[in-house]
């Protein structure tokens, strides 16, 4: 079995950009926190950060993948076409956030994604995209997808 993590715009800043909002841990902590976790869950892990939308939406129609962890950071709120990426790919996936968006600003609240999510992760921080990506891998295996194992 084999998920895409696909971060979006400014999560390259995590660990620096509003620690009081996003907490200290950078992203690069939490690619080797995920590829742990994969390995404990005997998946192959992929992950891709652009600030780009372009970019985003290209890595998504070109990802081999079984499913996808998704972070799509400010794009969550304006981006029809990552959302027609992910849902034109047909794979599932689970969407995440580091804040609980609900609390924050009104402009924040709705995600155009959510909708179409296996399921949404906010609000628990960093280890957010480790429930994520367990969320993920539990739902593949059941639906029995590619790469799945018993």
């Amino acid at each position: 079995m084999k998920v895409a993590v696909l971060h979006g715009p400014n999560l390259n800043l995590l660990g620096g950009r509003e620690p009081e909002v996003y907490g200290r841990t950078t992203l690069v902590e939490i690619d080797a926190r995920l590829a742990e976790l994969a390995a404990e869950l005997d998946v192959d892990l992929a992950t891709f950060q652009s600030n780009g939308e372009g970019a985003l939406i290209d890595w998504v129609q070109g990802a081999a993948v079984d499913g996808f962890v998704v972070n799509a950071g400010g794009y969550s709120h304006t981006s029809v076409a990552l959302l027609d990426a992910l849902v034109a790919v047909g794979r599932p996936f689970v969407e995440v956030h580091v804040s609980n968006l609900s609390a924050r600003e009104p402009f924040r609240r709705e995600s155009l994604l959510s909708p179409r999510a296996s399921g949404v992760v906010m609000g628990f921080g960093v280890t957010g995209y480790l429930l994520g990506l367990r969320g993920l891998v539990e739902q593949l295996r059941r639906a029995g997808g590619a790469g799945a194992r018993a």
